[in-house]
């Protein structure tokens, strides 16, 4: 007889900084899997990516900072089919009562990630939520067959006599 084994869903949760990013995983019913510190590089969200899988299939990966220190690994992991969300920084009077901690900070980003609590589209460079981050270079776009010379170019009110 084999006993075949389905792969469990995985929830992830990663606090993020410049040089270091420390993630959690969870199990289906929220056990806590494991707690681990990356480094903030492309190795180190490869990496990371790696550790999380070993546990499982990701269901979907709670990272904070999307649009700062988290943007890297918030395109890594997308890129690598994973669904990611935006979580918020935990709760200042929370984090007053139990101290910072960069591990607790993971967890909650874990569990706020699967309790759905955390849904939001990941932002992009410019802050925005969604799309493809700096995708217009932060420029608005001109309607197909546009003319040009339709639309005043940077600094047009300045340039004009008074």
């Amino acid at each position: 007889m084999t006993i075949v084994e389905d792969a469990r869903a995985v929830t992830g949760g990663v606090d993020t900084h410049a040089g270091l990013h420390v993630a959690a995983a969870l199990d289906p019913v929220g056990g806590l899997l494991g707690v681990q510190e990356f480094p903030a590089t492309a190795a180190g969200y490869a990496s990371l990516l790696g550790w999380l899988s070993g546990f499982g299939d990701i269901a979907v990966a709670g990272v904070e900072g999307t649009g700062s220190y988290g943007a890297g690994l918030a395109r890594h992991l997308a890129a690598a089919g994973v669904r990611v969300v935006e979580v918020d920084r935990p709760d200042r009077q929370d984090r007053a009562r139990q101290g910072k901690s960069d591990p607790l900070d993971a967890v909650s980003a874990a569990r706020a990630a699967q309790c759905g609590r955390a849904s939001g589209a990941p932002k992009g460079r410019d802050g925005a939520a969604g799309g493809d981050p700096g995708a217009d270079g932060g420029q608005a776009q001109r309607p197909p067959g546009a003319d040009p010379g339709d639309q005043p170019g940077p600094g047009a009110d300045r340039d004009r006599p008074r």
